[in-house]
């Protein structure tokens, strides 16, 4: 019996291969009204975000520690832009914080970078200026641009989604957030990565990217109070109105792990995460919070 366990020790792999999704916390919408974009997605599984190319599996040792963190999503603006996301990372991955939602200028104002950009806020005066989103990451590409504003108007872009540009702020409408990115690492197809709709001030608000992205508020009717961006989605915040609402938080990221089911993970001090059963040849690590370390044996 000894030699037979000596015998399927040397015979189990000496390293593992792990796909990921790493999905970063989501921009925070500005007061007055831009969305605020996605974190930035990256993805071994399906899709990665942006419409890049496919990332690559890493290669690890078992009984090694490898850090994570899960980015937290950027505050709403309660007196002028929002906040950017914080990164989420697993060892040598990092997608970036989602660009904060801009709001309203004498000249049009651009939305902050990110993972995927923010929107770019209106213009408060006569000039007809217009404005433009925030930038996406461009190496590697882990979302979209946040969408601009097309002149003097009282309404603003949407963030950027991992799968989609933000919606472009007009006379009559504010931008809706880019829609994010579906990828089944878990073994069923889950969407990711919505950016934040604009809030509006003369006109209809930008709704949520399909993905967690958060709606905004708007001004007439009421006003309609706007969302939060989905915890673990990584989703933008909606934009505000100021009459009398704040910006919307983005939603957290996520950290997803697929490996042979052969395999266990552990979750070190610090680090909030699950693991899945046995399915398909392969287990899950689900991990929401916190930042530390984990291995596997």
């Amino acid at each position: 019996m000894p030699i037979l366990g000596v015998i399927a020790s040397q015979n189990r792999p000496r390293t593992i291969t792990v796909d990921y999704l790493v999905v970063a916390g989501g921009g925070g919408g500005a007061r007055i009204n831009g969305g605020g974009g996605a974190g930035g997605f990256r993805s071994t599984v399906t899709a990665t975000g942006g419409g890049g190319t496919l990332e690559t599996a890493l290669i690890l040792t078992p009984a090694t520690n490898y850090t994570v963190t899960i980015g937290g999503g950027g505050a709403g603006g309660a007196a002028d832009d929002g906040i950017q996301g914080s990164d989420s990372t697993f060892s040598t991955i990092t997608s970036t914080g989602g660009g904060f939602g801009a709001t309203i200028g004498a000249t049009g104002r651009t939305g902050g970078a990110g993972g995927s950009g923010g929107g770019g806020g209106w213009t408060d005066s006569g000039g007809g200026s217009a404005s433009v989103g925030g930038t996406r990451t461009a190496s590697p590409v882990q979302g979209y641009n946040g969408g601009g504003n097309s002149g003097f108007a009282t309404n603003s872009g949407g963030g950027g989604g991992a799968g989609a540009v933000g919606g472009t702020g007009n006379a009559t409408n504010s931008g809706s957030g880019g829609n994010g990115v579906a990828t089944s690492i878990t073994g069923a197809s889950v969407t990711y990565g919505g950016g934040g709709g604009a809030g509006a001030e003369g006109g209809n608000a930008g709704s949520g990217g399909t993905g967690g992205g958060g709606l905004g508020s708007t001004r007439t009717a009421g006003p309609t109070a706007g969302s939060a961006g989905t915890a673990n989605s990584g989703g933008g915040g909606g934009g505000g109105n100021n009459h009398p609402t704040n910006g919307y938080a983005g939603g957290s990221g996520i950290l997803i792990l697929r490996y042979a089911d052969t395999r266990t993970i552990t979750f070190g001090a610090g680090v909030t995460g699950t693991e899945s059963a046995a399915s398909g040849g392969y287990k899950r690590a689900t991990i929401t919070a916190g930042t530390g370390n984990v291995s596997w044996a």
